[in-house]
């Protein structure tokens, strides 16, 4: 392992390891964003005059991409040609300091830079190699290039999102590329645990499009189960009645009376006693079947008072509720902000920006931003004095 030197990495429980960035835009920024979070060097190896192309996607905020911010906050920055020689020597002596490697070209790509898994693994025995790719290092579809919406449509959770008759809907966020960022994560520390025993780094091979596969949760086991293929049903959860979003007289707020005796007391809190009597509604697999019904039953019920009338009064009865929010309405959460959640960068110009924090909490360690996202090539003097004869 070798001691951190970068201010970015004081303290977490990465604290000491170092990885190369060779990763852009997204899924793999947001694999190294996440270790450097959790306290790993992360130095980032871009394309000289262009740097990562997340720079140039927008929207921008004094000049520079909030894309881009969002996702490379703790992080170095160094600008190499990985086709010429002087540039490559840097590169290697990079490698010869490193824990972990991590890129997300398309497979192919390393092997054509003469940085391929076996030469690699020669010569850097201890080194961790992770790529992030569309489709893997392996199969028919290894070489094609793939962007989040090619694996959501691709995957399968494309044909799960949205209402009934409506066209194909893409999740609202990016689950292609962040779910293959936290999967490669997952992959990359594993692979340094397993060094601590073996003494060897290993190769992490992470593809979105099977980790878009992953996250079909129960879908695959449904259709086997069911005979055929789900589909989009809105908001609603496919196995569990009532688990909604319902209409209250001022909006939307959402019920989970995930089993049968949570659903007696949403009905006796809501004074509907004779639901639970009603054949319709007296079990969960009779309840999915009419579904329907139940729910204009329900959100006649709910027109007659507003949102925080009926989460109240479901909160005393110990029945899970929460607000329906919009993204201004998540940042100003005071669950959100007490999870400390939300943290700030800032622009070149000094301009502070709120971003996503880092979910995992290790003992007291939390999400700190100890360098900003960086100007392409920022730290090159530094990194290339640490790399100089002692």
């Amino acid at each position: 392992m070798t001691p951190a030197t970068s201010q970015g990495s004081k303290g977490g429980p990465l604290q000491g390891f170092t990885v190369i960035d060779l990763t852009r835009v997204l899924a793999g920024p947001y694999c190294t964003l996440l270790l450097a979070d959790l306290g790993a060097r992360v130095i980032k190896v871009e394309q000289p005059g262009l740097g990562d192309d997340a720079r140039q996607i927008g929207p921008f905020v004094e000049g520079d991409s909030a894309y881009f911010m969002s996702v490379n906050r703790n992080k170095e920055s160094i600008a190499l040609d990985l086709k010429a020689p002087t540039d490559r020597t840097i590169f290697e002596q990079l490698l010869a300091t490193a824990d972990v490697l991590v890129e997300n070209f398309r497979p192919g790509t390393m092997e054509k830079l003469g940085y391929d898994w076996p030469t690699l693994h020669g010569r850097f025995p201890r080194l961790v190699f992770t790529s992030v790719s569309g489709f893997g290092q392996t199969g028919p579809y290894s070489r094609r290039p793939a962007y989040d919406m090619v694996v959501q449509a691709m995957g399968g959770i494309m044909s799960l999102t949205g209402h009934p008759g409506a066209p194909p809907t893409r999740v609202g966020v990016s689950i292609g590329d962040l779910g293959a960022g936290l999967y490669a994560a997952i992959g990359t520390q594993a692979a340094l645990l397993q060094r601590g025993r073996t003494g060897l780094g290993d190769r992490v091979d992470v593809a979105m499009l099977d980790c878009q596969v992953a996250l079909l949760e129960n879908a695959i086991s449904r259709m086997e189960a069911d005979g055929r293929a789900p589909g989009p049903i809105g908001s609603r959860h496919p196995s569990i009645t009532p688990f909604d979003v319902f209409r209250a007289a001022d909006g939307w707020f959402v019920i989970a009376a995930g089993n049968d005796a949570l659903f007696q007391r949403l009905c006796a809190a809501l004074e509907l006693p004779a639901l639970p009597e009603d054949a319709r509604f007296a079990t969960n697999p009779a309840r999915c079947r009419h579904h329907e019904a139940l729910k204009q039953v329900l959100e006649q019920r709910l027109a007659s008072a507003p949102c925080t009338h009926w989460q109240s009064l479901l909160m005393q009865h110990n029945i899970p509720t929460g607000d329906y929010n919009d993204v201004a309405a998540v940042v100003n959460d005071p669950q959100v902000q007490a999870r400390e959640m939300l943290v700030q960068v800032r622009t070149q110009g000094g301009r502070s920006l709120t971003v996503a924090g880092n979910p995992v909490h290790v003992g007291g360690h939390r999400t700190q931003v100890l360098r900003q996202p960086p100007r392409l090539d920022q730290d090159r003097d530094a990194i290339l004095a640490g790399l100089m004869p002692q």
